[in-house]
């Protein structure tokens, strides 16, 4: 049985709307918990916040059943994850001992009796998908406009640009990406095996050490710098030999997974869970192929991989090679994020680029703030953005666009770009990049989930406690200087 919380208030407790916080502190969780307490204390959000909590669970599994964690935890617990960059292992000592992050959760101080296991915060956590907080966070940004507009029809003008979120992967080169699929179907075959009784795997730890020793070999291999050609070719040969070696001892432990897998499917006695054990060490044979194939192709036969035949993790496959020309980072290992913020620091909307370049996003981002914030009128880019068919559809949908050409610029394209509005637009464009950098501080700068769907997940939960924040800190500088009126008069 799920709620969204416990409304009914026991007479030991500190209702969550009544909870005080230090104004003056400057750290990241006074704001967030403010931010949150607003939520909490506004009945009209917080029933439209609650109504979109209530879809993480289907609603038999809200009236029936054990007693799950209450949906406004998982709420609380995963923003301040996010916009602290704390671990599983962080959140869970804070949960259980932070206390007034306890009373947020609705705990009193001497209740010491509840605290949260590790897993059961992770597997919660879990629980929140894009959309449902994609949802949260057009409330949010709704109720810090109603805060700061003077007027309902204020309109709203928003900067885009996109930055590059690592996922949680090594540098990859061919023969580690090769090691990391043999290591994994050896170890996963191997207690396959064990649980079943058949013994062919039981060096499994030995082989893996033998694959490994083979790889740090290879590893430390450099080309000769010698002038003598004999010695060049000789010491060229020699690498080919060693890689030679090494995806010969691989390609034998592939070969003996293969038939492993036939006896077992033979025996016909696998579980459920066994057949997806099984499922897992498939894929990570087929992974293996292909980079014993590849190796092959760039050692022995000099040939040069294509790049779009290349994967760059496979623990996460969805990982690209990104150069985005930043002096010092000559490439990045993740996924490109589009974001477009309004000029209070809002973030409005955001997506996640899979293959895609920023030009062709910059409608999407425009129509989606759009069809999300009516009152949006305007829009910042910058070059990456720009293509002819760019500017005339953004002309559609928005007042003013600022999207500058690249190249030469013709009389009317000088006319547009020497004009007082744009130009001023241009000098404001610099403030999305302090949003991104507030991002990445706050916990996307890497992300830690696995997964495609884990990785968006990540990003609409740190957009969410991002705004939350701003929402809190909006709050905390009001009543500051309510505070200071007070003492004036």
């Amino acid at each position: 049985m799920r709620k969204v919380i416990d409304l009914q208030m026991e007479f030991w407790k500190k209702d969550i709307a009544d909870i005080e916080f230090d104004l003056r502190s400057r750290d990241e969780i006074p704001k967030l918990l403010m931010g949150l307490q607003h939520i909490y204390r506004t009945p009209p959000i917080r029933e439209k916040v609650f109504n979109v909590l209530k879809q993480i669970v289907p609603k038999p599994s809200q009236e029936t059943g054990r007693p799950g964690m209450d949906l406004w935890k998982i709420l609380v617990l995963g923003t301040l994850r996010l916009n602290c960059n704390w671990d599983y292992d962080k959140v869970q000592e804070m949960a259980n001992n932070h206390d007034k992050l306890r009373q947020m959760l609705g705990h009193s101080k001497n209740d010491s009796g509840s605290s949260y296991p590790l897993q059961t915060i992770k597997d919660n956590i879990c629980l929140l998908t894009p959309p449902i907080l994609d949802e949260i966070n057009q409330i949010v940004v709704t109720a810090g406009h109603d805060m700061i507009a003077k007027k309902k029809d204020q309109k709203l003008r928003g900067s885009c640009d996109s930055f590059v979120v690592e996922t949680n992967v090594h540098y990859p080169t061919d023969t580690n990406l090769l090691f990391d699929a043999v290591r994994k179907m050896i170890s996963l075959i191997a207690i396959l095996c064990s649980e079943i009784g058949v013994t062919t795997w039981r060096q499994s730890h030995h082989n893996i050490l033998k694959v490994k020793g083979l790889l740090r070999g290879i590893q430390r291999l450099k080309r000769s710098t010698s002038k003598d050609q004999t010695q060049k070719q000789r010491r060229d040969q020699f690498i080919v030999s060693e890689h030679e070696n090494y995806i010969a001892v691989c390609q034998g432990f592939v070969s003996k997974a293969k038939e492993t897998i036939c006896i077992l499917q033979e025996l016909g006695i696998l579980t459920a869970a066994q057949d997806l054990r099984l499922s897992a060490v498939e894929g990570y044979i087929v992974h293996a192929e292909r980079q014993i194939d590849q190796i092959r192709r760039r050692i022995l036969l000099d040939e040069k991989i294509p790049h779009d035949e290349k994967v760059f993790s496979i623990f996460e496959p969805h990982t690209e090679w990104l150069s985005k020309g930043k002096a010092g980072v000559p490439q990045e290992l993740g996924l490109s994020v589009c974001v477009l913020k309004d000029q209070y620091g809002f973030i409005l909307h955001h997506h996640v680029l899979e293959r895609q370049t920023d030009n062709q996003l910059a409608v999407a981002m425009a129509q989606g703030a759009k069809d999300r914030f009516e009152n949006l009128v305007a829009c910042s880019y910058d070059k990456g953005f720009y293509s002819p068919e760019n500017r005339k559809q953004l002309s559609d949908i928005l007042d003013i666009v600022v999207l500058p050409k690249k190249g030469r610029l013709s009389a009317q394209d000088k006319e547009i770009e020497q004009s007082e509005e744009f130009i001023l637009s241009r000098r404001k464009h610099s403030a999305v990049e302090s949003c991104i950098n507030a991002l990445e501080n706050h916990g996307l700068d890497r992300c830690l989930d696995h997964g495609l769907h884990g990785f968006k997940r990540y990003v609409a939960l740190s957009v969410l406690a991002r705004n939350i924040q701003i929402l809190g800190h909006l709050i905390q500088q009001k009543e500051l200087k309510r505070q200071k009126w007070k003492k004036a008069a």
